[in-house]
């Protein structure tokens, strides 16, 4: 029995599809989703315009998309690398520095995607805000569970305020971001860890475990 042959236009479809996304995602970085456009984005990829809006079919999902997108990027970039690492303090700490990294070597151009598009949407309604909170939640709700699961294994004390102490870091994280995407300089991402090593030890049952930062 021979095997079917490829849809070539479903793979053209498919390979125009990651062209159109893998721009949308550095330029929402940059300017927000709302600086998506079908005739932009069929310009800049010598595309035609009904053929990006084929793919898409209107601006709303197409942002709807290259949250999406960013989201798998996000989760390709810093929650895989550790989702096979022991509960404890070292695996909080690789998640954190995963985080940083992912700002400090822009995977995306504007650094982080989603502090970019939480403060374009964040006053907002509908479907790309709602996503965006999906998005946010599921990042804190990951942070939170690393924690906890490293107080369960017996490496944060027992009293350890799991939610806050997730609000902390993450916060500590983006305001790095945010400083050195302003300012073009990477001093703030040193400052984030030394502040994130310091939060971690006042939780830790043993302190040694975290990791020295100068």
């Amino acid at each position: 029995m021979s095997t079917p042959r490829p849809d070539g236009r479903v793979e053209r479809g498919n390979r125009t599809r990651r062209a159109v996304l893998d721009r949308t995602v550095g330029i929402a970085s940059v300017e927000g989703l709302e600086a998506l456009s079908v005739g932009r984005l069929a310009t800049e990829l010598g595309l035609s315009k009904s053929g990006v809006f084929a793919l898409f079919g209107s601006k709303e999902e197409l942002q709807l998309a290259t949250v999406r997108e960013a989201g798998r990027i996000f989760t390709e970039r810093v929650i895989r690398p550790v989702v096979a690492d022991p509960a404890g303090i070292a695996r909080v700490w690789r998640l954190c520095e995963g985080w940083l990294e992912y700002s400090r070597g822009r995977v995306f151009p504007g650094g982080c995607f989603f502090y970019e598009v939480i403060a374009e949407f964040d006053a907002r309604s509908g479907p790309v805000h709602d996503a965006v909170v999906r998005a946010q939640r599921d990042w804190s709700a990951y942070m939170e569970r690393t924690l906890a699961e490293a107080r369960e294994a017996g490496e944060l004390r027992a009293d350890a305020d799991v939610p806050q102490l997730a609000f902390e870091l993450v916060a500590l994280m983006e305001t790095a971001n945010g400083v050195a995407v302003l300012h073009g300089e990477e001093t703030a991402y040193r400052r984030a860890r030394i502040g994130i090593a310091a939060r971690l030890r006042t939780a830790a049952v043993d302190p040694l475990r975290v990791p020295q930062v100068h």
